[in-house]
């Protein structure tokens, strides 16, 4: 496993990030393919023995359970002060009109709340999910400011929003002496490069680390464009994602496999090689509901893909109208 620093800060992070949605109770939250506490912990287990030392996970995923279930097992598995652990705040969490967003009464109570749930006294990153734009952003960044003055997160991360409300965010941080954001998770993979007109080119000048999600387009990168899962009918999020732009997206998928094909490799491994390769990335957040899903992940970080190959995975892509903000 390889370990760089996240953005311009001095903080370490495995080169792979495990994202935890994966991991929570089927019954709670939105997620009924998520794998419950006994079938996600030796995910977590064998991402720790891969060394994975990076996991992200967010309050609203499966309404808590997931920051339950990760919490509980790297207090197991691991050393705190050799892990990363990144969790997030915006999403709803309770029917009160103050049950959601980035006010600062909503901010210091799901701070509270993460905690509790995950069994620590401290976040590493904390992020927010999306922006909300019912709050000023002054407001939001003071909020996160006090958050990490009390020693209850060590950074502070943003997450897809427009290049704009990002770049304006860092500055009102910079004209006050607020924490800064040190990190973007955004949407980007081969089927969803919009974040390469304005947000990747921001985040390299202002030496924010990238850490996206879905790198493998909630699987459509690892199959052909007919097959699907169980998971990939039940996601209802991921079909606002794909679905529009699908006729397109299929002569992606067909380089993907043309070029694993060649090189005997899994289209896995193809996907994320790619996203490697792109500057400014640090650490694509991969999730794991198979076994062969992290060993995959990993081996992708000793594929080397040539400027040939790709400038043909690059080929196909056309235009989308933007995704995943919601």
């Amino acid at each position: 496993m390889d370990y760089v620093n996240l953005g311009r800060t001095g903080l370490k992070v495995s080169r792979l990030c495990l994202g935890c949605m994966t991991y929570g109770e089927p019954d709670r939250g939105n997620h009924p393919w998520t794998l419950p506490e006994s079938e996600s912990r030796p995910f977590i287990k064998r991402a720790i023995d891969l060394g994975i030392t990076f996991f992200d996970t967010a309050d609203v995923y499966s309404d808590g359970s997931s920051e339950e279930i990760v919490g509980r097992a790297l207090k197991e598995f691991a050393r705190r002060d050799g892990i990363v652990l990144a969790t997030k705040v915006h999403g709803r969490m309770h029917t009160d009109a103050n049950g959601a967003g980035l006010s600062r009464k909503h901010i210091m109570a799901a701070i509270d709340a993460s905690l509790k749930r995950l069994g620590t006294d401290h976040v590493d990153l904390y992020q927010i999910h999306r922006y909300d734009a019912e709050t000023p952003i002054e407001e939001t960044l003071e909020a996160l400011h006090d958050v990490v003055k009390a020693g209850k997160a060590r950074y502070i991360g943003a997450s897809s929003m427009y290049a704009w409300q990002f770049c304006r965010a860092l500055a009102v941080a910079e004209r006050h002496g607020w924490t800064r954001f040190v990190s973007m998770q955004n949407h980007y993979n081969l089927l969803y490069r919009e974040e390469e007109r304005e947000m990747v080119a921001l985040c390299r000048a202002e030496g924010v680390g990238m850490i996206p999600w879905s790198p493998l387009a909630r699987g459509r990168l690892t199959r052909k464009p007919d097959e699907t899962t169980g998971r990939a009918e039940t996601d209802a999020f991921g079909k606002t994602l794909y679905t529009a732009f699908a006729q397109a997206d299929g002569a992606v998928i067909d380089a993907v496999g043309a070029v694993a094909a060649e090189r005997g490799l899994p289209r896995a491994q193809v996907a994320l090689a790619w996203l490697l390769s792109k500057p400014g990335v640090t650490a694509p957040i991969v999730g794991a509901s198979k076994p062969h899903h992290l060993d995959d992940a990993v081996a992708a970080l000793s594929v080397t893909l040539s400027a040939e190959e790709i400038a043909r995975l690059e080929a196909p892509y056309v235009p989308h109208a933007v995704a995943g903000f919601g």
